[in-house]
């Protein structure tokens, strides 16, 4: 079986040692520079990476992914498409094999897109972006997604329990171009509900919050926009819009049909405690944080916040019981956030003066 990765980049040379290690598992690495200036061509050739220098103009990651797609030899079994500053998880190469059976045409695993400052998990789903070589094309200028181009349908989707993606981007990269391809996307195909949810998002990312809530109700009246999780989402950025724009009243009621969206999901729960908490609300931050910590399964897409499956539900239940005078289960609750954030200070902070409290202690916060 002939397993080849392949990506692009630009100016990453500090990454390459680190992903070609990961990524020597693979028959064959093939890269698609798109430009760099530093020494990233000359690295990763060095390392074995066969590398093809071309500028995409006007930008767009679709045409740059298919490009590169494009360098893969065409007998290749399987294409695996990953970014410079992704990190597998020894081993994978053989778990991809072990799963790739017959009429399998494209995998999915864990991804973990990014990490809390003690190091720890923050947001979690999985990904699909291995697939055969035959049948394929990315589509869309931004947020590019693999779509099945070839004849008759395409084969069966696995997921390989084990195979493990970490991904460690460069902080300081901006992404000020998402905004314009993603309004771009939108416009070449408007009845596309994933990228009218992503536009949305992004206002809201850049603190235009009329126009988030408007492309995101807009999004929510589109006929293809029937997944409950991506629903909910929507409804939750554009309570978090009118929470800038200061409407509490207006934030507090599509918090709530968020959770009667997808009451499966954890998110709506813990935002719409958030903001109980901030107008001290205290017995509904008992009662939507119950809700939250009663899903124990953690969702495998992309809607899956690092927060809420982190310290705060428990935080927020702890302050909550405090300042309803239980201090017992304001402890329990301020152990079991310290359990899953032991070095935040602030959360051993509230330990210590739970433990030691006495009339008059101060307060948590």
């Amino acid at each position: 079986m002939k397993i080849v990765v392949y990506a692009i980049c630009k100016n990453e040379a500090s990454f390459v040692d680190r992903w070609m290690d990961s990524m020597g598992e693979a028959d064959e690495v093939v890269v698609l520079d798109t430009g760099s200036t530093d020494e990233t061509v000359e690295k990763l050739r060095s390392r074995g990476a066969r590398v093809t220098v071309e500028t995409i103009s006007p930008w767009r990651f679709d045409v740059a992914r298919n490009r590169s797609l494009d360098l893969v030899p065409l007998d290749a079994d399987i294409c695996v498409c990953t970014d410079l500053d992704e990190v597998f998880h020894p081993g994978w190469r053989a778990l991809l094999e072990s799963a790739w059976t017959d009429g399998i045409s494209q995998a999915t695993y864990r991804y973990t897109w990014s990490f809390n400052p003690d190091g720890s998990e923050g947001v979690v789903f999985w990904y699909e972006k291995i697939h055969a070589r035959q049948g394929y094309r990315w589509i869309h200028p931004v947020h590019e997604v693999l779509s099945w181009v070839g004849s008759g349908s395409p084969g069966a989707k696995v997921a390989v329990e084990g195979i493990q993606l970490d991904h460690h981007p460069d902080p300081a990269k901006s992404r000020a171009q998402y905004l314009p391809l993603l309004e771009l996307s939108v416009a070449e195909d408007p009845e596309d509900d994933r990228n009218m949810h992503y536009l949305g998002r992004e206002y809201l990312f850049h603190g235009q919050w009329d126009a988030c809530i408007r492309t995101l109700r807009h999004h929510l009246s589109m006929p293809r926009a029937t997944w409950p999780d991506e629903r909910a989402a929507s409804m939750r950025y554009i309570a978090k819009s009118y929470v800038m724009k200061g409407q509490i009243d207006l934030a507090r009621d599509w918090y709530l049909r968020a959770v009667a969206e997808a009451p499966h999901l954890r998110e709506p729960y813990v935002d719409l405690s958030h903001l109980l908490y901030e107008q001290e609300e205290w017995e509904g931050v008992l009662y939507f944080t119950g809700c939250a910590l009663k899903i124990t399964h953690r969702p495998r897409t992309y809607i899956c916040e690092a927060a809420s499956w982190g310290s705060l539900p428990h935080d927020l239940r702890s302050i909550a019981f405090f300042r309803t005078g239980r201090t017992e289960q304001a402890l329990a609750e301020a152990e079991a956030a310290l359990s899953l954030e032991p070095e935040n200070p602030r959360l051993q902070g509230n330990v210590k003066v739970l433990k030691e409290l006495s009339s008059g202690a101060a307060l948590p916060h």
